[in-house]
């Protein structure tokens, strides 16, 4: 997917999901699943990153192709609670899957970009991730996924 030359090229294999911030989870789920027809297919609650989570797919969609992502806070003092605050609802990130967060991260690095966090956190369902800071990616909080062995559940 990446660029031959660009730090990624090696390690970036797709579009994982966009991430919407919702401040209620499931009139959101509803919302999708009613008018365009997606299904749930992932719902948890992450304490670490202060939300309520789910990824929804289209309906027979084998787990290769990106997903839509609600993130709903679980306090007022999470980071999606202030994004809802701040902005609204609405698109919160772009996520790519990366074959190794860790070569990912040195990468970046090492072209200049600033990510937010030292070493990878986890995501949703055993995943790596880090994200690339806004100001160094065109406004876009970029998240890099990399996703947890499959017989942890979720499948991207």
């Amino acid at each position: 997917m990446a660029q031959p030359g660009s730090p990624l090229q090696s390690v970036v294999t797709a579009v994982d999901h966009v991430g919407i911030a919702v401040p209620d989870f499931d009139a959101a789920v509803e919302f999708h699943r009613a008018t365009f027809g997606l299904e749930l297919v992932h719902e948890e609650l992450n304490e670490e990153q202060g939300v309520r989570e789910g990824m929804l797919r289209a309906p027979g969609e084998d787990g290769t192709g990106a997903a839509v992502q609600l993130l709903a806070p679980l306090d007022p003092t999470s980071t999606i609670a202030k994004f809802l605050d701040r902005r609204g609802p609405g698109l919160q990130q772009l996520a790519y899957r990366v074959i190794d967060i860790e070569s990912a991260t040195r990468a970046l690095r090492a072209a200049g970009l600033r990510l937010l966090y030292d070493t990878p956190r986890r995501g949703t369902a055993g995943s790596r991730v880090n994200f690339v800071h806004p100001k160094d990616a065109g406004g876009v909080l970029v998240e890099l996924v990399e996703p947890a062995p499959a017989e942890q559940g979720y499948v991207h």
